[in-house]
């Protein structure tokens, strides 16, 4: 995918229905032009006191199983699928409307939001993009989650991503991105994933409504009874006869990809980082990422780099 120098945005608006991870609630997007200049912002049209919450790591506010922006009655809940989306399409002006407070879930993955991309297409304006172009080795670490980002320059934007869970059943794993013209068939399709063991406690924090078998793979790392099937069909409202174990992947269908989630983590860094607010020309090295150390990353770009 050649970069455009010119600043974009999308031809048309679009409009997209889907639950919510977390919240479980039915939530309407539409992706609407936006002028040069103006970044990518999001507003929630179901309160009376309308707030625009511009997608800029400085406005993040919780980062747990999700990137969220502000707090509150006003937050707006899981935006980097969308974002990686956006990224992924180079497309640097939209307003984002919404009538709730979370960015529908989808299959899991950032493909849906590409499609439309793709659907409604990308148009280019008449002022000049905005990048960061790095100059010199830049080395971040996040000691509370063990997550390391190396950034050096390059020509265009690419990423190597390393995850490393301590079992088997994923354990050490390798993505990369060399360009953004690898994005919508390695990269966009990958689907978000959780343990099995991580679903009750979830569930408990009032987390994951939303969550089935068709939005995300569910790693299993022991042996499940017949009882334990019972009522994992009964918490993803399906037969536990179409459940199968295959790699320690509890799904009715199989991973696309051997190492989908170091993909998908990749998939959340070009979201997550997309909250620069600017397009980076650089490589990237991360080790271990996630919501809250990819959100401090960004900021510490912001107030230091990318001004």
């Amino acid at each position: 995918m050649s970069i455009t120098m010119m600043q974009t945005t999308i031809n048309k608006e679009f409009r997209m229905t889907g639950m919510g991870l977390h919240t479980g609630r039915t939530v309407t997007v539409t992706v609407k032009p936006a002028p040069a200049d103006f970044g990518i912002a999001f507003r929630r049209i179901d309160r009376i006191n309308i707030v625009t919450q511009y997608a800029l790591a400085t406005n993040v506010g919780a980062t747990s199983r999700g990137t969220t922006l502000g707090s509150g009655r006003h937050s707006i809940a899981t935006i980097e699928h969308l974002m990686s989306a956006l990224h992924g399409m180079q497309v640097d002006n939209v307003l984002v409307e919404m009538d709730g407070g979370e960015v529908p879930i989808l299959d899991g993955s950032a493909r849906p939001w590409l499609l439309q991309l793709h659907r409604v297409g990308v148009r280019e304006l008449e002022v000049p993009r905005k990048f960061y172009e790095v100059k010199e080795p830049i080395h971040y670490e996040v000691a509370e989650t063990g997550s390391v980002y190396d950034l050096t320059p390059a020509d265009t934007f690419s990423v190597d991503c390393v995850i490393d869970f301590p079992n088997s059943v994923i354990g050490w794993q390798e993505a990369t991105l060399n360009d953004m013209s690898e994005y919508a068939a390695g990269i966009a399709p990958c689907r978000t994933f959780v343990f099995l063991h991580e679903i009750e406690p979830l569930l408990h924090l009032n987390l994951i409504k939303g969550g089935s078998l068709d939005n995300a793979l569910v790693f299993v790392n022991k042996e499940l009874s017949s009882r334990s099937l019972r009522r994992l069909g009964k918490t993803f409202h399906k037969d536990p006869a179409q459940f199968k174990v295959h790699d320690g992947v509890l799904n009715t269908t199989d991973p696309y990809f051997t190492n989908e989630p170091a993909r998908h983590k990749l998939l959340d860094f070009v979201g997550d980082i997309r909250t620069t607010g600017i397009l980076i020309k650089g490589h990237f090295a991360i080790y271990k990422p996630g919501h809250k150390a990819n959100t401090m990353f960004a900021k510490y770009l912001i107030e230091n780099y990318c001004q």
